[in-house]
């Protein structure tokens, strides 16, 4: 009785440790020491919108599941008070990329694949839902507003460098900014997302601290001098391996093919949004500034890099921009210029140089740096000071805080406003401007 006892105990545990072994990920020892939000799954994770074409008719999604998904899809329709709206999804077929994470040795080594779709014939100033999967395994449905065909009201968030301890510290700053402006449009993240170039493990920080928030906000990313590294010793810095496979954005076949996807614009509402490469090839970018900034009649003109064009930190100095890109944007009037890289905060403007006094325009082009993450540096101030010279004054700074900044735009006012990390203003300005003469002012 008792052997059989035994026998049937031990039948029962093999049978266990059988079943356990069959309900095992195939390559779970690829996954060691992993924290479960960096493995990937058949479920859709890091899912992400983007901008690609026209605001109000399209949208892109990118996402990434484990290797075992082949085939997939994504589902969108115009959102309703109830679950049917769902009956009238419109059921798009996904680009597949396959991605190697071990092609930086400092990851542990598998494959994922990254899906693309990219939503077309939307209906402008409409709320859509989406989701993303393979038919069996969704996403939740996600909702967000296609932008209208005319110059209308809007708000956006934009955020410096994240770049360190994005889990632990950056995580409260874009959950903060999405309590104070839900309803933002889209999101400018100003470079270095992350601290390590092509670290898995970063992104998926960036991701998680992010959640829902970058899968509902259009995301505008800019690439930083940290998206770029080595992937060994022996070979030359290159964009981060993540960066084309998890964000589809548009492609500029006017430029060199490595500035692709780092060097875009977009047409929101009558409101031009140049995004700059400040690592690479600046020379072969300064034509394209002048080519999007001469041919836009946008009632807004908006410029984001990384580098700052006037920087705020101690030893630094963007001197191409300052010599080569700053009187492209005197000459065709950018509005405002958005920058990171110098982990401290400054707003200062350049006023309209001229021989005439016309006190009605005191200002040309206001110039933001700021930073959301947890790394800070100390100001310089002689270094702002001798930027005089450049026509540059300082109007407001800041260092040792955490921020994000909330721009909205209506009417005949582009209205800034910086917050700290804990949701208090912190600094506000507000720009004027008469669409007919073109002159503004500075608030």
């Amino acid at each position: 009785m008792k052997k059989n006892l035994i026998i049937s105990c031990f039948s029962f545990l093999f049978c266990l440790n059988i079943n356990a072994q069959k309900h095992t990920h195939p390559h779970n020892d690829h996954y060691t020491g992993l924290h479960h939000w960096e493995i990937p799954s058949k479920d859709p994770d890091r899912v992400i919108l983007t901008f690609n074409g026209d605001p109000s008719t399209k949208r892109a999604v990118t996402w990434r599941t484990d290797s075992s998904i082949t085939k997939s899809v994504a589902q969108i329709a115009l959102a309703g008070v109830n679950s049917s709206f769902s009956k009238n999804a419109k059921t798009y077929t996904a680009s597949i990329e396959k991605f190697d994470v071990g092609l930086y040795k400092s990851n542990n080594s598998y494959i994922v694949h990254y899906h693309s779709v990219v939503f077309e014939n939307l209906k402008p100033n409409s709320l859509y839902a989406y989701r993303v999967g393979d038919g069996t395994n969704w996403s939740e449905w996600i909702q967000f507003p296609t932008a209208n065909k005319n110059y209308s009201p809007t708000q956006f968030v934009y955020f410096g460098d994240a770049q360190n301890d994005v889990l632990s510290h950056w995580s409260r700053v874009i959950r903060m900014a999405y309590q104070t402006a839900p309803n933002a449009s889209f999101v400018i993240h100003a470079g270095d997302l992350v601290n390590t170039a092509h670290k898995d493990y970063e992104w998926a920080q960036w991701f998680k601290a992010g959640g829902f928030i970058h899968s509902q906000w259009t995301a505008i990313p800019v690439v930083g001098n940290h998206e770029f590294q080595r992937t060994s010793k022996s070979s030359p810095k290159k964009l981060s391996i993540q960066w084309r496979p998890q964000f589809t954005l548009p492609v500029e076949n006017s430029l060199n093919q490595k500035l692709h996807e780092t060097v875009y614009s977009v047409d929101y509402q009558d409101v031009l949004i140049i995004v700059l490469n400040s690592t690479d090839y600046l020379e072969k970018q300064t034509d394209y500034i002048e080519e999007k900034l001469s041919n836009s009649n946008a009632k807004w003109k908006i410029v984001t890099c990384h580098h700052s064009v006037f920087s705020p930190a101690k030893g630094r100095d963007f001197e191409y921009a300052r010599k080569n890109w700053k009187p492209l944007f005197d000459k065709y009037g950018v509005d405002l210029v958005l920058n990171g890289h110098d982990h401290a905060y400054a707003r200062g403007h350049v006023p309209v140089v001229t021989t005439e006094i016309n006190k009605s325009q005191n200002f040309n082009t206001l110039y933001v740096t700021s930073v959301s993450g947890p790394k800070q540096y100390r100001l310089g101030l002689e270094q702002i000071k001798v930027y005089e010279d450049d026509g540059y004054k300082a109007d407001k700074l800041g260092e040792q805080t955490q921020f994000f900044q909330v721009i909205s735009i209506e009417n005949e006012q582009l209205i800034y406003k910086a917050y700290t990390a804990t949701g208090e203003e912190y600094d506000k300005a507000v720009i004027t401007k008469d669409f007919l003469t073109g002159i503004k002012s500075l608030k």
